[in-house]
Formats: structure tokens, sequence, C-alpha cells
């Protein structure tokens, strides 16, 4: 019965053994979408303050003689909606899901609605007129050098700058590097829960009573011949 008892304890721990193996297993499979929330943070930052100024900018230009016309001050046409507006508030949306985001998918999908729109704002002029959203309007400057520059700050030099942001982050997140591993082994460290108890073996153990042996009496050498002694002084 001895036997019997220590094969099912053998059997119970692998059985134990290997869940957790299964287990392990399933929290690697898991851990390769985890990375540190550091990962992106640079360039979700950036891409925020990048969006917000390529969607206000048309709106707030005019008061340092910064504009496209019609150069007013909070004047709302279509073809910013379209072409300025839109880009921008998608750019900043794929910075907030670069910064903020612990998941690789997540992040991937913000870097690229930041490349996306970072290609709007390059080449969405040349099509307004064809998908008929509007127009632009024309730079407000008295110089060839200002109107490049408004060209440059507004659509053309804030696209490919959004660009090259967005493809670095996404050149990031494409690689799994020895720190998203060790960060992914420490997640599931503290996420793991304690309290589990290992699953109950199917064999039934039987425990045996322990087997004493009565402990033989000893008597003393004394007594032994003690009556005998006494007898033999009668």
């Amino acid at each position: 019965m001895k036997d019997n008892g220590v094969h099912a304890r053998d059997t119970g721990d692998d059985r134990v053994r290997a869940h957790e193996m299964d287990d392990n297993r399933v929290r690697a499979r898991g851990g390769g979408m985890q990375i540190p929330r550091s990962r992106g943070a640079a360039s979700g930052f950036l891409l925020v303050l990048l969006g917000a100024w390529g969607a206000l900018i048309p709106f707030v230009g005019p008061y340092f003689d910064w504009a496209f016309t019609p150069d007013q001050e909070w004047v709302w046409t279509i073809g910013r909606g379209w072409l300025e507006v839109l880009p921008g508030a998608v750019t900043a949306m794929g910075g907030l899901l670069l910064l903020g985001s612990r998941n690789r998918f997540t992040a991937m999908l913000g870097g690229w609605l930041a490349v996306l729109a970072g290609a709007w704002f390059v080449v969405g002029r040349a099509l307004a007129g064809v998908l008929a959203i509007g127009d632009a309007g024309t730079p407000a400057a008295a110089t060839e050098a200002k109107r490049v520059a408004l060209d440059l700050t507004y659509f053309y030099g804030l696209g490919a700058l959004i660009i090259f942001l967005g493809a670095i982050a996404l050149g990031r997140l494409s690689i799994r590097s020895a720190r998203d591993i060790k960060y992914a082994q420490r997640t599931t460290v503290d996420t793991k829960d304690t309290t589990a108890q290992p699953p109950a073996s199917d064999e039934v153990t039987e425990i045996q009573p322990a087997q004493t042996t009565p402990e033989p009496r000893h008597r003393p050498w004394g007594n032994v011949f003690g009556r005998g002694s006494r007898l033999a002084h009668r």
C-alpha cells in the first residue's frame, strides 16, 4: 500500500508540473503583445503636438500673421476641415495611442494612423479639387520665402515630419527587444495568482496509520532476583 501512495503522489506532482508548463506557454504567447509604456512615449508626445498644430494653426495663425486665406481668426471652411482639422485630429489620436498604450497592436495602430494622416497633409491639397472637398486657400504672404515657409509649416513639411515620426515608432514596435521580454516576464510574475491551488489528482491515496511497535518493558535485574533473594533468606 505504500507503493500505491507514492505512485499517487508522483502522478499528482507530474500533473501539477504539466499544468504549470501549459500555463507558462500560454502566458508567453500572450506576453508577446506587451510592451513598456515608454516604448512609444517620445514619438507619441511629439505627434500629439504636431497634430494639435496642424488642426489649430489655420484658426490661430492670423493672430501672428501666419495664415492662408481667408486670413481671419476662427473662420471655418470645408477645405480647412478636410485638409487640416481632420488629419491633425487623426495625428493627435495616433500619438495618444502611442503615448499611453502597453499593447503592441494598439500602439502600432496609432503609428499607422499618424503615417496616414501625415501622408494626407502632403497630398491632400493636390486631391482636393478632384474630390471636391474645398480649398485650403492661398498663402497670405508678400514674399516668396514666406510663401514657401507657410506651405511647409501648414502642409508639406508638417506632413513629412509626421510620417517620419510615425515610421520611427512603427520600426521600434515591430522589433521585440530584450527589454520587452523582461517586461512581459515581470508582468506575468506580478499578475500570477498566488492563491491558485494545484489540480486535484484523480488517484485515491490511502493513508495508512503508522505502525508502532510496543517497547519491551525492561525489568531491573535487581527486581528479577530480588524476590528470589527474599525467599532464600526466609
